[in-house]
């Protein structure tokens, strides 16, 4: 050990941000481990590193006690006071014991510790990076697949996208960009394991902060998202500016910023319906496309009842109860859809259907 790794220290230190000083403790420490294990000893140690020359020595470390049970690690007071004549009881006497070939033991020694507070490090640094970036959208390369994950390429570290947070119509090939959601962000003894989903809803919403100006300055705000990866999704948007449509915002000139993330999601359908502080209302819109002519709000069971024009209930309920599915994730409402003539036969007309529940009531026109 000598000054040129002193300065390997020190430009580690400046490259990678890892001390020297810890550095340094760390090969002390494990040192000791060395020394032991070569040769063959049990007494009670002491490595010191000269922090401007690199200089090894190792020290046995002996208390003075009366008498001596045990020679490796107690000396005699007699002993000490031929060292040091201000040596007492308990104290502890520092002997060099150096061995002569120490040095190659110390160079291999200090060279495992400072690769792995490297590799420590690094881990660190990238954990750092990506924990801040949990939950919102990175941008990888598809490395490989096998029977359960996608893993793909975040240049520092290498990410799993397990096959089940796939979209069924993702279809990747090596080499390919793509596009995904940091749903967890773990530190483990490999390292840093990141974990991405495709139809995790953020990714939807994080898709709409990048290509809306307006949501992402704050004017626009998505209150809620509901999604079916691959099928279709509900956003719920609101303006805090009476002069900015939210609705438009997200659509974009001639549709442009909701077709960039339809081409994203793999042409996913996506409704976007103005969020309403009335909840009848905001049913009536979460229902979009479908037409609503009526809402009733039944406050204790969370449900709402909605009637529907005859030829609009199966738009309303959608392919295999799809919109209306959606439309209760959306608002988090239990919604009960029935069409015009469904409500007159069993409620008589539609006043008598909103008196017997007990509910208040919107029209939609």
């Amino acid at each position: 050990m000598n000054m040129d790794f002193i300065d390997a220290l020190s430009e580690i230190e400046r490259e990678k941000g890892i001390s020297k000083e810890l550095l340094i403790d760390a090969i002390e420490a494990a040192m000791i481990s060395s020394y032991k294990r070569n040769f063959n000893t049990a007494q009670n140690v002491r490595v010191d590193i000269n922090r401007h020359t690199g200089l090894i020595k190792v020290y046995a470390r002996k208390t003075v006690t009366e008498e001596v049970l045990d020679p490796r690690m107690e000396i005699s007071v007699h002993a000490s006071r031929e060292i040091n004549p201000n040596y007492q009881l308990d104290d502890i006497v520092e002997i060099e014991v150096t061995p002569r070939d120490f040095g190659r033991i110390a160079a291999q020694t200090a060279k495992q510790v400072v690769t792995q507070r490297i590799r420590e490090a690094e881990r660190g640094l990238i954990y750092n990076a990506f924990i801040d970036k949990e939950e919102d959208i990175v941008t990888g390369i598809f490395q490989r697949q096998d029977q359960r994950n996608v893993y793909v390429d975040l240049g520092k570290v290498e990410a799993v996208l397990p096959l089940t947070e796939l979209m069924p119509t993702d279809k990747f090939k090596q080499g390919d960009r793509i596009k995904a959601y940091i749903t967890k962000v773990e530190n483990t003894t490999k390292g840093p394991q990141i974990i991405l989903s495709r139809t995790h809803p953020g990714l939807l919403k994080r898709l709409f902060e990048l290509e809306v100006p307006e949501i992402f300055d704050g004017v626009v705000e998505i209150r809620s998202v509901a999604r079916e990866a691959g099928f279709r999704s509900k956003i719920a948007v609101h303006s805090r500016n009476a002069e900015v449509d939210p609705v438009g915002s997200c659509v974009g000139p001639k549709g442009l910023r909701v077709q960039t993330i339809v081409g994203e999601l793999r042409g996913e359908k996506i409704d976007i319906v103005r969020w309403m502080e009335s909840v009848e209302e905001y049913v009536a819109n979460a229902l979009s496309p479908s037409k609503v002519l009526e809402v009733q709000v039944h406050e204790t069971e969370k449900m709402a009842r909605v009637i529907v024009p005859d030829y609009q209930l199966s738009l309303a309920i959608g392919i295999k109860g799809q919109n209306a599915r959606l439309a209760a994730k959306l608002t988090g409402w239990k919604i009960d859809i029935k069409s015009e003539s469904q409500a007159e036969q069993e409620y008589g007309r539609k006043k008598t259907y909103a008196e017997e529940m007990h509910q208040d009531s919107i029209s939609i026109d």
